[in-house]
Protein backbone atom coordinates (compact mmCIF):
# COMPACT_ATOMS: atom_id res chain seq x y z
CA UNK A 1 0.00 0.00 0.00
CA UNK A 2 1.70 2.86 -1.57
CA UNK A 3 1.13 6.58 0.21
CA UNK A 4 1.14 9.75 -1.30
CA UNK A 5 2.08 11.62 1.85
CA UNK A 6 4.97 14.60 1.06
CA UNK A 7 8.31 14.45 3.17
CA UNK A 8 9.11 17.85 4.55
CA UNK A 9 11.86 18.86 1.81
CA UNK A 10 8.88 18.19 -0.78
CA UNK A 11 6.52 20.27 0.10
CA UNK A 12 6.30 23.36 -2.14
CA UNK A 13 7.08 26.49 0.10
CA UNK A 14 4.68 28.73 1.46
CA UNK A 15 3.57 31.33 -1.10
CA UNK A 16 6.06 35.06 -0.25
CA UNK A 17 3.96 37.82 0.94
CA UNK A 18 3.60 40.31 -2.06
CA UNK A 19 4.75 44.06 -1.07
CA UNK A 20 3.08 46.89 -2.56
CA UNK A 21 4.98 47.88 -6.20
CA UNK A 22 6.21 50.71 -6.33
CA UNK A 23 3.68 52.08 -8.65
CA UNK A 24 1.04 51.23 -6.36
CA UNK A 25 3.13 53.12 -3.23
CA UNK A 26 2.87 56.39 -5.61
CA UNK A 27 -0.64 55.95 -6.62
CA UNK A 28 -1.36 56.03 -2.90
CA UNK A 29 1.17 59.03 -1.94
CA UNK A 30 -0.39 61.10 -4.34
CA UNK A 31 -4.34 60.41 -4.00
CA UNK A 32 -3.34 60.90 0.14
CA UNK A 33 -1.39 63.89 -1.26
CA UNK A 34 -4.45 65.37 -3.46
CA UNK A 35 -6.79 64.97 -0.63
CA UNK A 36 -4.86 66.64 2.15
CA UNK A 37 -4.63 69.69 -0.31
CA UNK A 38 -8.54 69.30 -1.35
CA UNK A 39 -9.35 69.38 2.47
CA UNK A 40 -7.18 72.58 3.17
CA UNK A 41 -8.53 74.15 -0.25
CA UNK A 42 -12.59 73.97 0.74
CA UNK A 43 -11.79 74.43 4.65
CA UNK A 44 -13.66 71.45 5.32
CA UNK A 45 -13.81 71.87 9.36
CA UNK A 46 -16.30 69.67 11.09
CA UNK A 47 -15.38 71.54 13.95
CA UNK A 48 -17.30 74.57 12.41
CA UNK A 49 -20.26 72.11 11.13
CA UNK A 50 -20.70 71.37 14.69
CA UNK A 51 -21.01 75.20 15.71
CA UNK A 52 -23.54 75.94 13.41
CA UNK A 53 -26.02 73.65 14.89
CA UNK A 54 -28.22 76.52 16.45
CA UNK A 55 -28.47 78.40 12.93
CA UNK A 56 -30.02 74.82 11.59
CA UNK A 57 -32.38 74.44 14.42
CA UNK A 58 -33.64 78.05 13.48
CA UNK A 59 -33.53 77.13 10.17
CA UNK A 60 -35.45 74.39 10.30
CA UNK A 61 -37.71 76.03 12.83
CA UNK A 62 -38.63 78.12 10.75
CA UNK A 63 -39.69 76.12 7.68
CA UNK A 64 -41.55 74.20 9.86
CA UNK A 65 -44.56 73.37 9.25
CA UNK A 66 -44.78 74.10 5.63
CA UNK A 67 -47.19 76.55 4.48
CA UNK A 68 -49.69 74.87 2.84
CA UNK A 69 -51.90 77.30 2.17
CA UNK A 70 -53.32 76.40 -1.34
CA UNK A 71 -54.32 79.75 -3.45
CA UNK A 72 -51.12 81.48 -2.03
CA UNK A 73 -48.29 78.53 -1.48
CA UNK A 74 -49.43 75.41 -2.90
CA UNK A 75 -51.27 76.05 -6.40
CA UNK A 76 -48.90 78.10 -7.90
CA UNK A 77 -46.08 75.52 -6.65
CA UNK A 78 -48.12 72.37 -8.31
CA UNK A 79 -48.00 75.07 -11.63
CA UNK A 80 -44.69 75.55 -11.41
CA UNK A 81 -43.90 71.93 -10.80
CA UNK A 82 -45.24 71.19 -13.90
CA UNK A 83 -43.84 73.79 -16.06
CA UNK A 84 -40.48 72.38 -14.26
CA UNK A 85 -41.52 68.71 -16.03
CA UNK A 86 -42.17 69.91 -19.40
CA UNK A 87 -38.95 71.69 -19.34
CA UNK A 88 -37.21 68.46 -18.38
CA UNK A 89 -39.48 66.63 -21.35
CA UNK A 90 -38.63 69.32 -23.82
CA UNK A 91 -35.12 69.58 -23.31
CA UNK A 92 -34.72 65.68 -23.55
CA UNK A 93 -36.89 64.87 -26.82
CA UNK A 94 -35.95 67.99 -28.33
CA UNK A 95 -32.24 66.66 -28.38
CA UNK A 96 -33.05 63.40 -29.80
CA UNK A 97 -32.63 64.15 -33.16
CA UNK A 98 -28.99 65.60 -32.85
CA UNK A 99 -27.75 63.51 -29.87
CA UNK A 100 -28.24 60.89 -32.74
CA UNK A 101 -26.85 62.09 -35.58
CA UNK A 102 -23.81 63.21 -33.58
CA UNK A 103 -23.76 59.49 -32.01
CA UNK A 104 -24.03 57.98 -35.52
CA UNK A 105 -20.81 60.73 -36.64
CA UNK A 106 -19.09 59.58 -33.24
CA UNK A 107 -19.14 55.67 -33.27
CA UNK A 108 -16.37 53.73 -34.94
CA UNK A 109 -18.74 51.45 -36.07
CA UNK A 110 -20.88 54.28 -38.09
CA UNK A 111 -18.63 57.17 -38.78
CA UNK A 112 -17.96 57.38 -42.28
CA UNK A 113 -14.28 58.50 -41.95
CA UNK A 114 -12.14 59.22 -38.83
CA UNK A 115 -12.31 63.03 -39.69
CA UNK A 116 -16.03 63.35 -39.31
CA UNK A 117 -15.59 60.91 -35.80
CA UNK A 118 -12.85 63.40 -34.22
CA UNK A 119 -15.06 66.10 -35.27
CA UNK A 120 -18.01 64.83 -33.73
CA UNK A 121 -16.03 63.63 -30.92
CA UNK A 122 -14.76 67.33 -29.93
CA UNK A 123 -18.50 68.45 -30.33
CA UNK A 124 -19.99 66.15 -27.91
CA UNK A 125 -17.44 67.30 -25.74
CA UNK A 126 -17.71 70.37 -25.45
CA UNK A 127 -21.55 70.51 -24.81
CA UNK A 128 -20.74 68.11 -22.00
CA UNK A 129 -18.03 70.43 -20.90
CA UNK A 130 -20.12 73.03 -20.41
CA UNK A 131 -22.55 72.58 -17.33
CA UNK A 132 -26.37 73.38 -18.15
CA UNK A 133 -26.51 76.37 -15.72
CA UNK A 134 -23.84 77.95 -17.75
CA UNK A 135 -25.96 77.43 -20.92
CA UNK A 136 -29.39 78.58 -19.00
CA UNK A 137 -27.45 81.72 -18.06
CA UNK A 138 -26.48 82.30 -21.83
CA UNK A 139 -30.11 81.58 -23.20
CA UNK A 140 -31.43 83.56 -19.72
CA UNK A 141 -29.73 86.50 -21.57
CA UNK A 142 -30.72 85.70 -24.95
CA UNK A 143 -34.15 84.94 -24.62
CA UNK A 144 -35.18 86.49 -21.33
CA UNK A 145 -36.02 84.93 -18.39
CA UNK A 146 -38.32 81.81 -18.40
CA UNK A 147 -39.02 78.34 -19.07
CA UNK A 148 -37.48 78.49 -22.89
CA UNK A 149 -34.21 79.55 -21.43
CA UNK A 150 -34.37 76.34 -19.57
CA UNK A 151 -35.79 73.99 -22.68
CA UNK A 152 -32.55 75.44 -24.57
CA UNK A 153 -29.81 74.99 -21.91
CA UNK A 154 -31.32 70.98 -21.45
CA UNK A 155 -31.27 70.53 -25.41
CA UNK A 156 -27.71 71.88 -25.66
CA UNK A 157 -25.73 70.06 -22.65
CA UNK A 158 -28.23 66.80 -22.93
CA UNK A 159 -26.99 66.76 -26.69
CA UNK A 160 -23.75 66.24 -24.77
CA UNK A 161 -24.37 63.60 -22.45
CA UNK A 162 -26.71 61.38 -24.71
CA UNK A 163 -25.14 61.22 -28.01
CA UNK A 164 -21.21 59.96 -25.83
CA UNK A 165 -23.70 57.55 -24.36
CA UNK A 166 -25.41 56.38 -27.55
CA UNK A 167 -22.00 55.97 -29.50
CA UNK A 168 -20.62 54.33 -26.74
CA UNK A 169 -23.36 51.74 -26.86
CA UNK A 170 -23.15 51.70 -30.73
CA UNK A 171 -19.83 50.49 -30.33
CA UNK A 172 -20.30 47.84 -27.84
CA UNK A 173 -22.52 45.93 -30.31
CA UNK A 174 -21.49 42.30 -31.91
CA UNK A 175 -19.97 43.67 -34.95
CA UNK A 176 -20.43 40.92 -37.32
CA UNK A 177 -24.07 42.09 -38.94
CA UNK A 178 -22.40 45.25 -39.32
CA UNK A 179 -19.23 43.52 -41.09
CA UNK A 180 -21.24 41.45 -43.17
CA UNK A 181 -23.26 44.62 -44.47
CA UNK A 182 -20.01 46.00 -45.22
CA UNK A 183 -18.95 43.08 -47.27
CA UNK A 184 -21.67 43.54 -49.64
CA UNK A 185 -21.51 47.30 -50.24
CA UNK A 186 -23.76 48.69 -48.33
CA UNK A 187 -23.66 52.25 -47.13
CA UNK A 188 -22.58 53.74 -43.85
CA UNK A 189 -26.41 54.76 -43.32
CA UNK A 190 -27.00 51.47 -44.84
CA UNK A 191 -25.09 49.90 -42.09
CA UNK A 192 -26.28 51.73 -39.13
CA UNK A 193 -30.43 51.54 -39.99
CA UNK A 194 -30.23 47.67 -40.72
CA UNK A 195 -27.35 46.26 -38.31
CA UNK A 196 -26.78 49.14 -35.67
CA UNK A 197 -29.87 50.59 -34.71
CA UNK A 198 -31.45 47.73 -34.03
CA UNK A 199 -29.40 45.92 -31.77
CA UNK A 200 -29.31 49.09 -29.68
CA UNK A 201 -32.42 50.03 -29.34
CA UNK A 202 -33.59 49.09 -25.72
CA UNK A 203 -30.13 50.61 -24.58
CA UNK A 204 -31.47 53.87 -26.48
CA UNK A 205 -34.58 53.74 -24.56
CA UNK A 206 -33.17 52.86 -21.39
CA UNK A 207 -30.73 55.78 -21.77
CA UNK A 208 -33.20 58.35 -22.67
CA UNK A 209 -35.12 57.38 -19.95
CA UNK A 210 -32.29 58.01 -17.10
CA UNK A 211 -31.77 61.44 -18.72
CA UNK A 212 -35.14 62.53 -18.63
CA UNK A 213 -35.10 61.72 -15.64
CA UNK A 214 -31.67 63.82 -14.45
CA UNK A 215 -33.41 66.70 -16.90
CA UNK A 216 -36.50 67.24 -14.67
CA UNK A 217 -34.25 67.69 -11.95
CA UNK A 218 -32.03 69.83 -13.51
CA UNK A 219 -34.63 71.70 -14.14
CA UNK A 220 -35.38 72.84 -10.62
CA UNK A 221 -31.52 73.76 -10.54
CA UNK A 222 -31.88 75.92 -13.74
CA UNK A 223 -35.09 77.80 -12.22
CA UNK A 224 -32.76 78.91 -9.54
CA UNK A 225 -31.18 81.05 -12.20
CA UNK A 226 -34.04 82.40 -14.02
CA UNK A 227 -35.14 79.44 -16.30
CA UNK A 228 -38.52 79.91 -14.63
CA UNK A 229 -40.01 76.56 -13.17
CA UNK A 230 -40.27 75.64 -9.54
CA UNK A 231 -36.69 76.57 -8.92
CA UNK A 232 -37.47 80.48 -9.44
CA UNK A 233 -40.41 79.79 -6.97
CA UNK A 234 -37.26 78.10 -4.45
CA UNK A 235 -34.84 80.98 -4.84
CA UNK A 236 -37.80 83.67 -4.51
CA UNK A 237 -39.12 82.12 -0.77
CA UNK A 238 -35.21 81.81 0.19
CA UNK A 239 -34.74 85.60 -0.99
CA UNK A 240 -38.14 86.79 0.91
CA UNK A 241 -36.67 84.54 4.34
CA UNK A 242 -40.19 82.37 3.80
CA UNK A 243 -38.47 79.39 4.43
CA UNK A 244 -42.48 77.72 5.41
CA UNK A 245 -42.91 78.44 1.85
CA UNK A 246 -39.61 77.02 0.47
CA UNK A 247 -40.58 74.05 2.55
CA UNK A 248 -43.96 73.92 0.71
CA UNK A 249 -42.41 73.91 -2.63
CA UNK A 250 -39.53 71.15 -1.35
CA UNK A 251 -42.60 68.48 -1.06
CA UNK A 252 -43.77 69.39 -4.23
CA UNK A 253 -40.83 68.92 -5.84
CA UNK A 254 -39.87 65.64 -3.75
CA UNK A 255 -43.14 64.33 -4.82
CA UNK A 256 -42.39 65.28 -8.93
CA UNK A 257 -38.88 64.04 -8.28
CA UNK A 258 -40.70 60.22 -7.01
CA UNK A 259 -43.21 60.31 -9.50
CA UNK A 260 -40.96 60.60 -12.30
CA UNK A 261 -38.39 58.03 -11.13
CA UNK A 262 -41.05 55.58 -10.13
CA UNK A 263 -42.60 55.73 -14.34
CA UNK A 264 -39.20 55.68 -15.75
CA UNK A 265 -38.44 52.26 -13.71
CA UNK A 266 -41.60 51.24 -14.85
CA UNK A 267 -40.99 51.79 -18.63
CA UNK A 268 -37.72 50.44 -18.68
CA UNK A 269 -39.04 47.16 -17.03
CA UNK A 270 -41.33 46.77 -19.55
CA UNK A 271 -38.52 46.92 -22.17
CA UNK A 272 -36.52 44.94 -20.40
CA UNK A 273 -39.40 42.09 -20.04
CA UNK A 274 -40.23 42.86 -23.65
CA UNK A 275 -36.94 42.16 -24.87
CA UNK A 276 -36.15 39.35 -22.73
Amino acid sequence: MSTDVLTPAERPAPPRRRWPSPVMLTITAVLVVAHVLAWRGTDFSPTALAQGWRGMADFIGQALPPDLSWSEVLKPSIDAALVTLYIGLLGTTLSVPFALALALAAARTTAPNRWVYQAARSVLSFLRAVPDVVFALVFVTAVGLGPFAGVLALVFHNTGVMGKLWAEAMEEIDQGPRDALRANGASSLQVAAHAVLPAVVPQFVGLLLYRFDVNVRSSLVLGLVGAGGIGFLVNKSIKLFRFDEMATHLLVVMVLVVAVDQLSAFVRRRIGGTGA
